[in-house]
């Protein structure tokens, strides 16, 4: 069984690792290949080389949708950004379930205390 220590040190080591995390970035990372409008450019060839890719960093912040380019030269930048955000997102997760299970310890240990009547 799990102690209140245990939960509490479980706790704080969660702490720490969140305030050792680095830039975060949210979103998704994509790879998009498009072609243009130039009459007999490789990408209407038979089969077509479309031009590419491009990355493009796609999220939603405070309730509007943005799409940025990314630079080839920022994508190690950007991938580092958007694991450090799935870290906090689940270091949160896991602050959040461990709170939770020490919480239900301590009130269960009220609990295993005799009840007064209101009558005594």
């Amino acid at each position: 069984m799990t102690t209140e220590t245990e939960l509490t040190r479980r706790i704080e080591q969660i702490k720490t690792k969140l305030v050792k995390l680095g830039d975060l970035r949210t979103g998704t990372l994509s790879e998009q290949y498009n072609t243009c409008r130039t009459p007999g450019c490789r990408c209407k060839a038979d089969p077509p080389q479309r031009h590419g890719p491009y990355h493009q960093l796609s999220y939603t912040r405070n309730g509007r949708h943005r799409t940025e380019n990314v630079h080839p030269e920022d994508l190690d930048t950007v991938r580092s950004q958007l694991a450090n955000y799935a870290k906090l997102r689940d270091l949160i997760d896991e602050w959040i379930d461990t709170a939770i299970e020490l919480d239900r310890l301590r009130r269960g240990h009220k609990r295993s205390t005799p009840r007064q009547r209101a009558s005594d």
